[in-house]
This record gives C-alpha cells, structure tokens and sequence, in this order.
C-alpha cells in the first residue's frame, strides 16, 4: 500500500526533505568542526579571551549588516540557489584558513577576515534554509519537521565539535580542509532540491526600504513573536559561555583540544536527548510557561558550570544548558513560523537569525570582554545571573507569550 506523504509519520520519506536535512547537517557539522579548529588555533596564537571574543563579533557584524536584506532576497529569489551559492562562500572562507595556516601567518587579523566572509554566507544562507521547511511539508507535518530537522541539527553539533577535536590531533589544516568538504556537500544538497518555492511577488508601490523592514514591522505587531525573539537573545547573549571553553579546557579543567571538542559537544547531547523526547511525544499544554522554566534551568546550569573545576560535572553542566536550550528553541522554531504569513517568512526568520546571532556570535564576544574585564569564571556566574533576571522580566513584560498554550492555537497577526 502507497504511503500517505501528507501524515506526520511518514515524513522522512520526503525526498526534497530527506535533502534538507543532509545538506543542513553537513552544512553545520562543517561550521562546528572550523569553529574548534579557530577557537583552539587563535587562543593558542594570542592566549588572550579577548581574542576570542572579536572571532565571534567579526562573524557577527556582517550579519548585522545584512541580514534583513538577506531575508528580503530569500523571499524573492530562489532559497535553493542562494543556500547553495552561500554554502560556496563558506567553503571560501575555510580556503582562506587553509592558506593562512599554510603560509604560518600568525596575525589574527588576518583570520577575523576570514571569519567576516564566513559571515557573509551565513547572513544569506540562514533565512533562506531556516524558512524552507514550511515549503516542504504540509500544516500537520510542521511541529514534528521542525522537531526532526532541530534534532538533526543537534547531532550535528554533537558531532562536529567532537570530530572536530580528533581532526585537530593532525593540526589545523586537517580540520579546516574537512569544512570545506563539507560546505560543498551542503551546496549540492541544496542544488538537489526539486522543490522550488514561489517568490514573494513585491507591490510596485513598495520601496525596497519597506520590503527589508517589513519583517520588523511584522514582528512589532506580533507580541508573541517578539517575546520569543528577545527572550533568545538576551538569554543566550548573557549565559553564552561557549565562547570561552578554550579558556577552561586548557586552563582550568586541563583537558586538550580532545576534551574542548567533548564540552563543546556536550549541550548538544542534551539538546539530542530532550528533542528525541519532543519528537516521540511534542508538549501539549502549558507551552509558555515550559519555556520559561527551561530558560530558568539554562541559567541555573551556566552558574554551576561556571563554578566548577571538576571537568564531569562541567560536561553534565553543559549537557543540562543544552537540554533546557533545546526547549526553548523547539518552541521558538514552531511558534514564529506558526504566528507568520508565509510570503513575509524570509523577512521575519532573518529577523530571528539576526537576534540569533547576536545571542550567539555577539554572545561570544561579550564573554570575551567580561571575562577580560572581571576573569572567566565571575563572567560565566555573572551570565548565568543575567539570564534569570531576563527570564523574570520577560515574563512579566509579554504575558501573550507565557500564556501560550497548545502550538497549534498560533495564527498570524491580523494585518
């Protein structure tokens, strides 16, 4: 007997979806095998934090720069080639690497350029891949497509960092020239895709000003979107202590970049296991008030990680983040595609991934400087403090959000 494709059990028979997740976990499994390699590299070139604080604001500000115009052109062109061309450029970028090490060049300026072109691509790539699921899969199918595609992001994660750490054993041309491959791969998978989504088609009367911020505009309408926005990236932007693990494996744990890639990959294992929960039975009630707790739990397990000295319980620390991040991501990838029009998708997910990224790669380098300023381990406690006062406010200041409910009582803002 055929098998329904429309069902949510039959999902990963998808073809088209089948190549999305391939070319998005290789695609990540490249940027988190690099993202040791450099970590690891420019720490050993500068042992400074700060150092490793501008790493991640130079991948951050171009996608400041141009995220939402990002976002615009995923609505308007087609979200295949500009993955796939994107990918290409990363693949560029850890070229660069590979020649920067070859040539023994040992300014990091040099790399933090680098580290900018890898920012271009990703300012392109991640509105136009993040926002191709809705095209792929029915209304029914979204929840568990966003569960299955975040679980295979996580195992990318847990992988990469891991991978990336054995690599590095035959040095830093190994793990940069393994990204490259793997950026190569995601392109194909993208360029593989059949599936071509419809284009955005923009009202004459429309400036191009008022095609890029239309996404803002959208989201200010939208206190749930909002909520779910901010709330990530101040969250993540005070509790981020990924940035600084190089500082802890060498210097406070005394691990090797062997362990730095198992406490990299640590939050992803958690994130794994408590998305592999979601998959087989997906929160049903009380969706709001779950994702505060689990932000609250992140915070919590940021303290105790930034306490510790014993390199197991750092690793179960990192493990509980990730797990309590996972949470709160599941929620936000199904809300905000559930509360959005689909033509305005593009422009509102580069939104996300411009909070993202700040949460992220700005995150990185606000860890740098304070613990430049007060020392690692006070940077981490103070971030983790940090993160359980926002959980406080925001919920006092978007209520819409924490009374979310069931998923699937989400709709669009009424123009």
């Amino acid at each position: 007997m055929a098998r329904d494709l429309s069902l949510p059990e039959n999902l990963l028979f998808l073809r088209d979806f089948q190549l999305y997740l391939t070319g998005r976990f290789a695609g990540t499994l490249g940027m988190m095998v690099q993202s040791v390699a450099v970590g690891w590299h420019v720490y050993n070139l500068t042992d400074s934090p700060l150092a490793l604080g501008y790493v991640g604001l130079a991948q951050f500000l171009p996608i400041v720069m141009l995220t939402l115009t990002a976002g615009d052109v995923a609505d308007r062109v087609d979200r295949r080639l500009i993955v796939a061309l994107a990918s290409c450029l990363e693949a560029v970028s850890a070229g660069m690497l590979i020649a920067l090490t070859w040539y023994e060049v040992t300014d990091v300026n040099y790399f933090y350029l680098a580290l900018f072109v890898f920012g271009v691509a990703r300012a392109f790539a991640a509105p136009a891949s993040r926002s191709f699921v809705p095209m792929l899969v029915t209304h029914e199918q979204m929840p568990r497509a966003i569960a299955v595609s975040s679980s295979t992001f996580q195992v990318s994660v847990i992988a990469g960092p891991a991978l990336g750490g054995v690599i590095y054993i035959w040095g830093p041309l190994a793990a940069y020239g393994a990204s490259v491959a793997l950026f190569l791969m995601m392109a194909l998978a993208f360029a593989l895709i059949q599936t071509k989504p419809v284009p955005a088609v923009a009202d004459v009367k429309t400036t191009s000003w008022q095609r890029v911020t239309a996404g803002v505009a959208y989201i200010r309408r939208s206190p749930i979107v909002l909520g779910a926005i901010s709330l990530d990236l101040f969250a993540v932007l005070l509790g981020g202590a990924v940035a600084l693990l190089p500082i802890f494996a060498r210097d406070i744990l005394h691990v090797g970049p062997e362990g730095l890639g198992l406490l990299r990959s640590a939050p992803a294992i958690g994130a794994v296991l408590i998305n592999l929960l979601i998959i087989w039975q997906p929160p049903k009630r009380h969706t709001g008030y779950l994702m505060f707790a689990c932000i609250g739990l992140f915070g919590v397990a940021t303290i105790v990680f930034g306490l510790s000295a014993n390199f197991w319980l750092s690793l179960g620390a990192l493990v509980v983040m990730g797990g309590a991040d996972m949470v709160s991501v599941f929620v936000r990838s199904t809300v905000i595609p559930l509360a959005t029009p689909k033509p305005m998708l593009g422009r509102v997910t580069a939104v996300e991934m411009l909070f993202i990224g700040a949460s992220n790669e700005l995150g990185e380098f606000e860890s740098g400087v304070t613990a430049g300023w007060f020392g690692t381990v006070p940077a981490v406690i103070i971030g983790g403090l940090g993160t359980l006062g926002v959980v406080a406010l925001w919920m006092v200041l978007f209520p819409d959000l924490r009374k979310v409910d069931k998923l699937s009582d989400v709709k669009p803002v009424e123009p």
